[in-house]
């Protein structure tokens, strides 16, 4: 081997090696939050405890992920389980997504987490993007009359349950929190179900 070849092949080596350490010191950081986020919640779980369950100093774990949000954004992983609309009758599409939301804000800190991040931080808000593509959109393009259309209608099903859950686990406005699962279903029933089945305006 030439010098020539001997020089990048050791600047090959020298790359690689950093580079396998960085991708497992990352690793390490978000398999720590996520058993982290788990255990405590987004809100008791600490950068420190993280960084202690990862055996690296705290400061790693701004370097690679720049804040708390940040971090969580990159860790969670969230199957919102939609049902299928394909195997609900037309006109109970609307009751069946706003019910299955709110049994998944009742059960799951995780994602109310996610939707205050997402509010504040551009990573979480990419988690949420990422979230709505893949999974809202293909479970809006069974219900959705107009092929063209589905998109929209799903970003305004989003609107109105995001609004729903920002207002009431969130914020916690007093007459959002006060609404009965009923009262819910029903006012927001009917208009999720327009936004899915309705004639376009």
């Amino acid at each position: 081997m030439n010098g020539s070849a001997q020089k990048n092949q050791d600047a090959t080596q020298a790359t690689g090696g950093p580079a396998r350490r960085s991708d497992a010191t990352r690793s390490a950081i978000l398999d720590a939050a996520r058993e982290r986020f788990a255990t405590d919640g987004y809100e008791r779980a600490t950068i420190r405890a993280i960084a202690k369950d990862a055996r690296i100093d705290p400061s790693m774990v701004m370097r690679y992920f720049g804040s708390k949000e940040g971090l969580f954004a990159a860790a969670v992983t969230l199957n919102l389980r939609l049902p299928d609309l394909g195997q609900v009758p037309r006109d109970e599409v609307g009751r069946t997504l706003v019910g299955h939301f709110l049994d998944l804000w009742e059960k799951n800190e995780e994602l109310t987490a996610v939707l205050r991040v997402g509010a504040t931080n551009q990573a979480g808000a990419e988690r949420m993007q990422t979230i709505f593509r893949e999974q809202l959109l293909p479970v809006a393009r069974q219900a959705c009359p107009d092929p063209e259309q589905f998109a929209a209608r799903a970003a305004l099903c989003a609107a109105q349950l995001l609004g729903l859950a920002f207002t009431r686990y969130v914020l916690r406005l007093p007459p959002a929190v006060e609404l009965t699962r009923a009262e819910l279903l029903a006012w927001l029933g009917p208009t999720v179900q327009r936004y899915l089945t309705a004639p376009n305006p």
